[in-house]
């Protein structure tokens, strides 16, 4: 095992953020006989972890962990043996990577976006904010943002102060949405109703709940020209905080649906309301996503 790389991968899983091991080209090992095709239940969607308890390093991103027991159990030793760069997910330590492929993209984030701490590339930089969001790729010429369900090479700890995570980057995404033509209105998608059937472990008062659920919705359909699913996300990690202390259940799933139902509404894509709404829950819960 490369010694640099092991002392790497321990030093940041001691520090909480979830690790992997990459191999030549910068990708992750493939997933093992068990997991091929999925065969193992496997994680379609990687929002939340799914059904697989393999022990190795499969699924990509989604094996990534600060589990030291699991990056030094005999399946993961293997793996970091043959590795050629330790990877680590940034939504799973509350963060986001702003990658800048050049330097013509590096010029346009000193110019548009608040200095942070930053990372040097072989080509670019990386500029890492603290906060997760959705990530996606080529937002712009040069710009890929790396976050959620998503992992980046580690190089080494930059230099500068970190920053939270501003509005600039968030809206780099909205470019996805979508508004609906005028005068069309667009169906709302079947939800479950939150009350206290499905919310038997909260320990809020159903009034207090309701009232923030309404607010939240308020929030999401005033966005009515745009960044909808980002409010969307804003809206439903911020509730799903307020239960992050909760024995639960709380009944967060049907609060979700609310959620996402506001914002198809106002022309959000349903998928795209979806994985905005599930990944909000994630971080405001303080769950890997």
């Amino acid at each position: 095992m490369n010694d640099q790389l092991l002392t790497t991968m321990r030093d940041l899983a001691c520090l909480g953020i979830p690790v992997l091991p990459l191999r030549a080209g910068k990708l992750p090992f493939g997933n093992c006989r068990s997991c091929v095709d999925n065969a193992c239940g496997g994680r379609p969607n990687m929002k939340l972890a799914g059904p697989c308890r393999c022990p190795a390093p499969c699924h990509g991103w989604a094996a990534a962990t600060s589990d030291l027991l699991t990056v030094f159990s005999h399946p993961w030793r293997a793996a970091w043996q043959r590795a050629a760069a330790v990877a680590y997910h940034p939504g799973g330590a509350r963060l986001t990577v702003v990658d800048l492929d050049n330097a013509a993209a590096v010029a346009w984030a000193r110019k548009h976006l608040p200095a942070t701490r930053t990372v040097t590339t072989t080509r670019g930089e990386h500029w890492i904010y603290r906060g997760a969001m959705r990530s996606a790729n080529s937002v712009r010429p040069g710009v890929d943002i790396k976050s959620l369900m998503a992992y980046a090479v580690w190089r080494d700890h930059g230099t500068g102060t970190m920053v939270d995570l501003p509005s600039a980057v968030r809206a780099l995404v909205e470019q996805e949405e979508t508004t609906p033509a005028p005068g069309r209105t667009l169906p709302s998608p079947e939800r479950a109703e939150w009350d206290r059937t499905v919310a038997t472990g909260c320990r809020h008062t159903e009034a207090y709940v309701r009232t923030g659920l309404e607010r939240g919705l308020a929030m999401v359909r005033a966005r009515t020209e745009s960044g909808a699913g980002s409010q969307a996300f804003g809206v439903a990690s911020f509730l799903a905080a307020q239960h992050a202390q909760c024995p639960g259940p709380c009944g967060l799933d049907a609060i979700g649906q609310h959620i996402v139902a506001a914002a198809v509404a106002v022309g959000v894509p349903e998928a795209y309301a979806q994985r905005a709404v599930a990944n909000g829950l994630s971080a405001g819960t303080g769950r890997a996503a």
